[in-house]
C-alpha cells in the first residue's frame, strides 16, 4: 500500500508518499509553504528525480493538497500515475486533548472530537483539520488516519500531569500537561532499544528532541512517564523563539509595563523570546555559534541558558525516573549540533555517563553511540521519523490491526 503522509501547518504542507509494501520506501516528499500568501512555492523530490521548484498560486490549504497529488502524478517528475495508486492517507495532528490516546481512522464523529480539541491548539489544529477537509474532497473514497503528538504521553500519571493550580481548572477546561513530539520521542526510544539490543519494556531512557521546537521525555519501561511540553508547545525547553519555563507573574509584569493584551503576549512568548529573543541574532543555533565565535556575548549567553535547561531536565527525568539507562539526542539540532550535545553531558560522570567527545566532534552517522564501552548510562544520537510513524499507525489501521 502507498501511504500518503501529510503534516498541515498554518501556512505549509509537509509530505510524504511511502511504499509500505516495499519497506516504507520513500517515494516522494516535499513542502508547501507560504500557503496563502504571494509566490507560493513547493519543493518536490521523487525517488531518483531531480528536486523540483516551482511557483504557484496557492491560496488555500485545499489548492495545496491538490497541488501535491497533481506533482506526484506528473509525467516527468512525479512518481505515480494517478491518485488511484494512494490506498490511504495519514495526517499528522497536534494536539489530541484527553479525547485521543492513540492514533485513529478519521470519520465525521472523529472529526467533531477533533474540532472540539481547537481551542488547546488554536495555533496547529485548524491547520491539521484543513488537510483532512481538503482530501474529503480530493480523494472522498480513500481512508485518513489521524496521528497525534499527544497520544504517546497518555501514560502519563496524574500526579505527573496535573498542573498545581485550582483543581476547577482542570474539570472545566481539561488544563493539564499533554505534551507534543510524541511521534519522535515514540519512534527514537523504541528504535535505540532495537540498536542496543535493550528490551523497550526494562529501560529507563531519556529523549531529547531538540530542534526550533524542543522537548525532552522521560520514558520508563515502554511508556511517556514525563515530558517538558505542557498544554501547549511553549512549556519546558528554552526554543528557537519560544521562552520555556517562564514565571507567569513576570509575565503579567511585563504586559503591565508593555500594555500587552492577550495576543500580544501570546505573540511574545511564542515568537520573540528563547535563542533570539536572547540574543537577537538568530533562531538558528548554526547562526548563534557562528555568532559566538566572533565574540557576540549574546549569543554566547544563548547558547549557555540552551545547553544548561535541556542538562538541567536531563537531570531531573533521571531522577524521576530513579535513574537513567539511554540518553538518546534528535530533532535538528540533537542530530547535528555536536557542541550541544558535549555540553549536555559535561561533568554528567555521576549519572554514569563516560562521553566520547573525539567521537562526538567526528560524528560521521546521524544513529551513533557517543560514550565509551565502559559507560554505565548510554548516549546516543539517533535520527527520527514521524513521517514512518505515521504510515505505520494508518497502515495498520487500515489493516484493522490498531
Amino acid at each position: 500500500m502507498k501511504i500518503l503522509v501529510l503534516n498541515c501547518g498554518s501556512s505549509s504542507i509537509k509530505y510524504q508518499l511511502l511504499d509500505m509494501d516495499n519497506d516504507a520506501e520513500i517515494l516522494a516528499k516535499g513542502i508547501v509553504e507560504r500557503i496563502g500568501m504571494a509566490n507560493s512555492e513547493i519543493k518536490h523530490q521523487s525517488k531518483n528525480k531531480e528536486k523540483q521548484k516551482m511557483l504557484h498560486d496557492v491560496p488555500d490549504h485545499q489548492v495545496g493538497v491538490d497541488l501535491i497529488l497533481q506533482v506526484l502524478k506528473d509525467k516527468d517528475f512525479g512518481i505515480i500515475e494517478n491518485e488511484n495508486e494512494i490506498g490511504a492517507v495519514g495526517h499528522r495532528v497536534v494536539h489530541g486533548g484527553e479525547k485521543f490516546s492513540g492514533s485513529v481512522l478519521i470519520t465525521q464523529e472523529i472529526i467533531d472530537k477533533m474540532e472540539e480539541c481547537v481551542d488547546l491548539a488554536p495555533l496547529h489544529n485548524p491547520a491539521n483539520l484543513k488537510g483532512i477537509y481538503a482530501m474529503q474532497k480530493l480523494l472522498p473514497e480513500v481512508p485518513q488516519c489521524g496521528v497525534f503528538d499527544t497520544a504517546f504521553h497518555a501514560t502519563m500519571p496524574e500526579h505527573v500531569y496535573m498542573y498545581p493550580i485550582a483543581y476547577e481548572m482542570y474539570d472545566k477546561y481539561k488544563i493539564r500537561r499533554y505534551g507534543f513530539h510524541g511521534a519522535s520521542h515514540r519512534y527514537v526510544s523504541a528504535k535505540v532499544c532495537e540498536m542496543l539490543n535493550r528490551d523497550y519494556k526494562t529501560q529507563k531512557i531519556i529523549t531529547c528532541h531538540l530542534g526550533n521546537g524542543a522537548s525532552i521525555a522521560a520514558i520508563k519501561n515502554g511508556a511517556s512517564y514525563d515530558t517538558s511540553m505542557g498544554l501547549t508547545p511553549v512549556e519546558g525547553l528554552m526554543m528557537g523563539t519560544r521562552c520555556g519555563d517562564f514565571d507567569v507573574g513576570a509575565l503579567f509584569y511585563i504586559m503591565h509595563k508593555e500594555g500587552y493584551d492577550l495576543n500580544a503576549a501570546n505573540n511574545f512568548v511564542n515568537k520573540k523570546c528563547g535563542v533570539l529573543g536572547i540574543s537577537g541574532v538568530s533562531s538558528d543555533m548554526r547562526d548563534l555559534w557562528d555568532a559566538a565565535d566572533e565574540g557576540h556575548e549574546k549569543a554566547k549567553l544563548a547558547l549557555d541558558m540552551y545547553i544548561y535547561r535541556v542538562k538541567k531536565y536531563v537531570g531531573a527525568y533521571a531522577a524521576a525516573m530513579g535513574g537513567v539507562d539511554i540518553i538518546v539526542f534528535t530533532g535538528g539540532v540533537g542530530e547535528n549540533d555536536y557542541l550541544v550535545r558535549e555540553g549536555v553531558c559535561k561533568d554528567m560522570e555521576f549519572l554514569g555517563i563516560n562521553f566520547n567527545k573525539e567521537l562526538n566532534y567526528g560524528l560521521k552517522s546521524k544513529d551513533t553511540v557517543l560514550t565509551k564501552d565502559d559507560s554505565k548510562t548510554i548516549v546516543v544520537t539517533l535520527g527520527t521519523d514521524e513521517e514512518l510513524v505515521i504510515a505505520q499507525d494508518t497502515l495498520m489501521i487500515c489493516n484493522g490491526n490498531l
